[in-house]
Parts: structure tokens; sequence; C-alpha cells
């Protein structure tokens, strides 16, 4: 009776496996002449493409709607408005499940250009959910990716809406639930795939002979992918403050220290001794540092002295900051965040005109080639009703900022700041998946959980997130300490003991280092190591060596078993 019950077992859970569907990265930030397939071919919706009329479809009140074809022969579905505000497509009933993830994708166009369109689910509690924002224009078809979590089953509705009086067309519609475990699992699948490569080290003797049945110790001396924290000037003063930060990190930003209401309090008096010496600590614990930042383009945000200033002072004193902070700590810091949250604010374009933003970054590049120029942005990754930060328009920022005149060998960067509440997992990722269109690299900036019950197990889907996506190359949190507290998120008490969140980064550092300590060589003193991006030291002990050699090793993407093998010498 027992092997009958296992074998049920092993059936019930391999017939699970084969049911599970693939999470799938596709996006698109080109406003196309026709929509693509439905992701999923439509999930849990039906009659996704509209083939088959509005079947599973119904109409909003006050709308009427009808299907139309392109002169390709492609059919979706249009709703008339009748002036009606806000203006709703076709609604589907739907059928949720307790504690799964949704993926959504659709494809849209409006009778208006320029319209901010958002996914509403009606979830089985009632509350209305917003599942992603897009800009949907006239004449093509504009992707929205979202997503959302249901947390009870029962009955439920999709549309998307417009707070404009449109037309709206809609096809290719997609719902795809994941269970919890079935997207944790692909998401661990997406990190190994992104953060580990498969090594074959090959131990020889000095007459090129192998070195059979040799032991190789492996230890991790660094981690390679880049994971941070702010930091603030109360290091510098303070042992415990440094000890607790440098065995951690490997990537700082400064919280206040390096900027301009920081550095120039008052005009023409410029004061750089805490960053630089914030930097020389940095630096002499091997943490690389990001620039933040050049500017911020919050009027709020400006220094006493600067905002009086008309245009012409301002462009001069704005000069006069660009040659000193960037030329100060260029090749010494890895990244600028260049003109921070200008979805957001508009400070600068207001004072200097709409070209104000490429323009900066152009002159922040000439002065410092080496460093990525992020765009940073709050709202986009968090939240999907800011209609400010939504990905379309964070993508058509930094098009604006790399289409103008010079700045096509600029090194850009996506910095998604990542000050979350109650996260949207599901969401998070379909905006990286978005972002990732723009091919260039992106990372989580200033990542922290305001404070409740669930603050450590948010923090940690979320870092969790960020890490298993094959786009995202760094994270930085935003748990500055302060003697008098944390901006949103404490890591530690106030004598550096771990709070729960800053057991979830300890936790997550060690998962993220962890690899194989020891293995053997075969016959042809070959090994093959599945070992996680980092550098490394190799032990190789033999009965032929008169003492253990050690050799170090870096392991990155490039470094596949497939590509080329790495010789010890011994």
């Amino acid at each position: 009776m027992g092997n009958l019950v296992i074998l049920l077992l092993c059936i019930s859970f391999l017939e699970g496996m084969a049911k599970s569907v693939p999470y799938d990265h596709t996006a698109s930030i080109v406003c196309m002449s026709n929509p693509m397939k439905p992701l999923y071919s439509g999930g849990i919706i039906q009659n996704s493409e509209f083939n088959g009329g509005l079947m599973g479809w119904s109409v909003p009140w006050g709308a009427n709607a009808a299907i139309k074809s392109s002169p390709s022969g492609n059919k979706f579905a249009e709703a008339f408005s009748n002036g009606a505000r806000p203006s709703r497509t076709v609604i589907q009933k739907i059928h949720m499940q307790t504690n799964t993830h949704y993926a959504l994708s659709a494809w849209l166009q409006v009778s208006n250009s320029g319209v901010d369109v958002k996914a509403v689910v009606k979830d089985p509690s009632g509350s209305f959910i917003p599942a992603g924002t897009v800009v949907a224009k006239a004449g093509c078809w504009t992707m929205l990716k979202g997503g959302m979590t249901a947390y009870s089953s029962g009955p439920a509705e999709l549309y998307f809406e417009a707070d404009a009086a449109v037309d709206f067309l809609v096809d290719s519609v997609s719902l795809q639930p994941f269970s919890f475990d079935e997207w944790n699992a692909q998401r661990s699948l997406s990190a190994n795939r992104a953060r580990k490569s498969a090594v074959r080290v090959v131990a020889q003797a000095a007459n090129g002979k192998p070195l059979a049945n040799a032991t190789l110790n492996v230890k991790v001396s660094r981690a390679g992918f880049p994971f941070g924290n702010a930091m603030t000037k109360e290091i510098l003063d303070n042992p415990a403050y440094e000890q607790w930060f440098t065995s951690r990190f490997t990537v700082a930003t400064f919280e206040n220290e390096m900027k301009w209401y920081s550095t120039e309090r008052s005009q023409n008096q410029e004061d750089y001794s805490v960053p630089d010496a914030m930097l020389q600590l940095a630096q002499k614990h091997g943490i690389k540092v990001r620039g933040h930042n050049v500017f911020w383009d919050d009027k709020k945000s400006q220094t006493g002295w600067v905002k009086p200033l008309n245009s012409t002072q301002l462009l001069a004193a704005m000069q006069k900051r660009l040659n000193s902070v960037v030329t100060r700590y260029a090749g010494k810091v890895i990244a600028w965040d260049v003109v921070n949250e200008n979805l957001h604010y508009n400070f600068f374009e207001s004072m200097l005109g709409a070209e104000a933003s490429p323009q900066i970054y152009q002159q922040a590049g000439q002065l410092d080639s080496a460093a990525m120029l992020f765009m940073n942005e709050f709202n986009t990754l968090e939240q999907p009703i800011d209609a400010n930060a939504m990905p379309t328009k964070y993508a058509a920022k930094m098009n604006q900022i790399r289409s103008y005149a010079g700045n096509g060998r600029l090194k850009l960067a996506v910095g998604l700041e990542g000050h979350f509440s109650t996260p949207n997992i599901p969401y998070m990722r379909a905006t990286l998946d978005t972002l990732a269109q723009l091919g260039i690299p992106i990372w989580l900036t200033e990542v922290d959980v305001t404070t409740g019950a669930m603050q450590a197990s948010y923090l940690e889907e979320v870092l969790r997130e960020g890490y298993g996506h094959p786009n995202v190359q760094g994270i930085v949190m935003w748990g500055a300490w302060h003697v008098y507290g944390c901006y949103v998120m404490c890591l530690t008490d106030s004598n550096f003991r771990n709070l729960p969140v800053g057991d979830v980064v300890d936790k997550l550092i060690a998962e993220w280092k962890t690899h194989p300590i020891a293995a053997m060589t075969d016959a042809d003193g070959v090994v093959e190591l599945d070992l996680v991006h980092g550098e490394y030291d190799i032990t190789v002990t033999h009965p032929s060596l008169k003492a253990p050699v050690v050799h170090a090793m870096t392991i990155d993407a490039s470094s596949s078993a497939l590509q080329h093998a790495i010789d010890l010498k011994a």
C-alpha cells in the first residue's frame, strides 16, 4: 500500500509539472500595424482574437461594440464610447483561483492618439485592481503587458478603460494563471540561467599531464551580481556601521552626500570633503559607487540659491555643477543618475526647454564616457496607476534622450527605484520585460518596502524577482542607516543587529553565493562545476604536489563549458 501511495504521488507530481506553462518574457514597445498573436494562446481568455465574434465578451453599459477586420484580415473588437467617460472596451467574465499570479497582455488602439489606458480586474473580492497601463495610439497597435495576484477564488472581470471619450480597439488578449509554486520555480530557473555558468576546469601538472583525482576546494571571494545599499556619512566615524556595511555589499549609493544641495549649499562655495571621504572608504573595501545624482528635476529639491535664478543664470550654474561633480568623480564611479526623476518633475525643462535632459545626458557622457548614465525613476516598477511613470512613457523618454543628435553612443541605462508598499509581482515582471526591449542595462536602484507586518516577506519577493529576471544587472536597496532612523526601511537597529528585513538580506546574500565547495578531477584531470558568477579562489591538492596550489578565477556569462576550459597549471 505504501508503494502504491508513493507511486500515485509521483505520478501526480509529474502530471502537475507537465501542465505548468513556461513564463513568456515577450514584450513590445513598438506601435505596430498588426498585433502579435496572444501570449499563451490567450490563457484563460475565451475567444482572445475575436475570431468567434463577440462570443465570451460583453459590452459595457452605454457603449456599442462590433467586430472589425483589418485589410490583412485580422479581426478585432471595437467598442464605441458614444461620448461616455471613462471609455471601456468589451468585458470578459473569468474565474480566478486563490493565491495565483496572473500574467496579462493585450494589444490596444484608440480613436485619438496618445491616450492613457489601464487594464482593470474586478477580482473575486469585488476590488478593482489596476493591472497595467499603456499609452495607446491611433492607427497602430500598442502592447499592454501587466498582471496581478488573486488572493481569493471566484468570479472576476477583465476590461480596459481610459479617462477620455474614445473608441477602443482591442485584440490578442491573454490572461495566464501561475500558482505561486509555478511562478517561484520558473523564477529560480531563470535566476540559475542568468547568474550561473557550467565551467570545465582542467588540472594539469607542470609537464602538461592531467592531474587525475586531484581535489579542488572552491571558495568565492566576491559575488559577481552587484548587490548594494544606500550609504550615509555616519559610516565615516562609526566602525560598527563600516563593518556591517562592507561585509555585505559590493555596491553603494550615497543617499544625499553627492547631491547638488549637499556639495554647494551656498553659490560658488563647493565642499566635496564628505563624499570624497565616503568614496575613499568604499574604495578601501572594493565597493563600487553609483553617482547620485548630477541633477534632480524636482523644483522642491533644489537648494535655496538655485530656485530664483533666471534661465541664463541657471544654465551657467548647471554647467559649473556638471563640470565640477562629473569631472571630479569620472573613472571613480560606475554610474550616474543624471537627471533624477524627470518623468514626474520638469524643473530644468521648464526653465531651459524640452531638450534639457538629452543635452545634460550628452554633456555628462562627454565628461565621463566610462560610466553608465541612468534615467532614475520611481513608480514605473511599483505602481500601475501612476500615469506619469508608466513603462511606455519611460521608454519614450529614454528614446528621446538617445535619439538626440550626438547621443547615439551614450552608455544609457534603466534605473527603477522600487519604493514598494504591497508589491504587484506579476506587474513588476511584466514591466521589466517591457523595458528590456530598450536593449540597455536595467538596475533596481532604491529598493525598499514600507513598514508593516509583511515588510520582510515583501522585500524578499521583490529582491528575488529582480535577481531572477534575466535583464536585471544589479540591485541597490534604499536602507540607509541614520542615528535618528531610516527613510522607510531599516535593515538593522542602532547597534547593527539585524532586523527581520536585514535577516532576509543576509539569507539572500548567502544563497546567491552558494556553490560546490569541493570536487575531484576525473582520469583526464577534468571536473565540471556549476558556479554562480563571481570571483573564486580554487585550491588544488594532489599527492604529486609539494604544497596546495591556489588559482584565482573569474566566472561570468562568458565562462560556459561549451566555450572554453580553464587550465590550472599546478
